[in-house]
């Protein structure tokens, strides 16, 4: 055979190669949505996320409508996408509309807060609960929020230390100067009021979705939609001994800072926090950030929006062993429905998914990530419909690297 048609025949070999393995690379991507909910009695609208347990199994949660008796469920999801609701609410006294992630302990009971609903008066549809479901299914109600001094309108999740306590904040609060609160809940179900928000440049107001993050020593971290220096929000830490110190506040609008953080924070093993702002930063779609310990702060990717990018992004991110970062996007992406992004440790955003309402719209919850890189996360709207659900009730996915 000649040389060149051995050349030429050597390229088509090279060319196949590369088509086969980028084949392989893209089959391998797989985003499948595994529950779309209809409204009725599966539920509706997670506005969370999912946790999981050893043998692979989601739980989370559904706001529903508010409309009786869809006042939302606690859900458990097998490898399989089979739904089994464990708890559907029904307003007094167990609680309406749970907005937020759920906790779970070894024994399997799990543990969350409604934001409306439980037996105080003092609210109109009620100040909200925090729950427990045991591992048999029966729903009990630990605390009752009066809207006092303890608080009510608990929008946050919970977070649990090594002796089963729990830890959550309120949204508002009677006492202080309104702004919320963070509380402790211990097993016996002794409530202890930690912090009143007091907004203000030393002090935040108003936490809003994900949880709070606990770190090895019992310090508590978290964001709150306003307060701070500027107004626009702050990064805090809360100290065992009750000592709450802005770590960041954000400028807000006309800055390349963002603005309104909203969700969860994660921290690394130096101590760094990361985490997302809703609005503002360069484009006013939102940011992705890092608090060093020393408290400085490093935008990370601001949120341009359009099809190549996401913007307002509610949830926080997940960090891997790599420093890669993880998160939706409620809104942009090339369908304008949202979006699932990885930001790499060398600062490069790629949008891993585009909803496109079909599977899911409005992704609101932060993702969860298993040990070999599966992603699993939730949409707050879009896919199926039906009862009361106008724009799709929502979906649960998951997306395998």
């Amino acid at each position: 055979m000649p040389l060149s048609q051995r050349l030429i025949n050597d390229r088509c070999q090279l060319t196949l190669i590369v088509v086969l393995l980028l084949a392989a690379v893209t089959q391998a991507q797989t985003f499948t949505t595994l529950y779309s909910f209809t409204g009725g009695s599966d539920g509706a609208e997670p506005f969370a996320g999912v946790i999981q347990d050893s043998a692979g199994n989601l739980y989370g949660t559904g706001a529903g409508e508010n409309y009786y008796p869809y006042l939302g469920v606690v859900f458990e999801m097998n490898t399989a996408g089979t739904e089994t609701v464990l708890h559907s609410f029904s307003g007094s006294p167990d609680g309406d509309t749970p907005f937020a992630p759920v906790v779970r302990d070894k024994a399997g009971n799990i543990y969350g807060t409604t934001q409306y609903g439980g037996t105080s008066s003092n609210c109109d549809i009620g100040c909200g609960t925090v729950f427990k479901i045991d591992a048999k299914g029966n729903e009990t109600v630990r605390h009752s929020f009066s809207g006092g001094s303890d608080g009510y309108f608990p929008v946050q999740g919970l977070v649990m230390d090594e002796k089963g306590n729990l830890y959550g904040t309120t949204f508002y609060s009677n006492s202080g100067s309104g702004y919320g609160t963070i509380f402790k809940l211990d097993r016996a179900g002794n409530f202890t009021l930690l912090h009143s928000f007091a907004g203000g440049s030393s002090d935040g107001a108003l936490p809003i979705y994900g949880h709070l993050t606990m770190d090895k020593v019992g310090n508590l971290y978290g964001v709150t939609a306003q307060g701070g220096a500027y107004g626009y929000g702050t990064l805090y830490k809360l100290s065992k001994r009750k000592t709450l110190t802005v770590l960041h506040s954000f400028p807000g609008h006309g800055t390349s800072d963002g603005c309104e953080p909203y969700g969860s924070v994660v921290q690394d093993a130096a101590g760094n926090h990361y985490g997302t702002t809703l609005y503002c930063g360069l484009y006013g779609g939102g940011t992705i950030w890092k608090v060093s310990v020393k408290g400085k702060e490093t935008i990370l990717h601001n949120f341009a929006g359009g099809k190549s990018d996401g913007c307002r992004p509610y949830a926080g991110v997940t960090r891997d062993s790599k420093g890669n970062l993880y998160g939706v996007a409620d809104a942009c992406g090339a369908n304008n429905y949202g979006a699932l992004y990885k930001l790499s440790a060398s600062g490069r955003l790629t949008l891993l998914h585009s909803f496109d309402n079909a599977d899911g719209a409005g992704p609101v919850g932060e993702v969860r990530r298993t040990a070999k890189g599966t992603l699993f996360g939730t949409t707050s709207y879009g896919a199926g419909g039906g009862n009361y659900c106008q724009d799709g009730c929502g979906t649960v996915w998951s997306y395998v690297p």
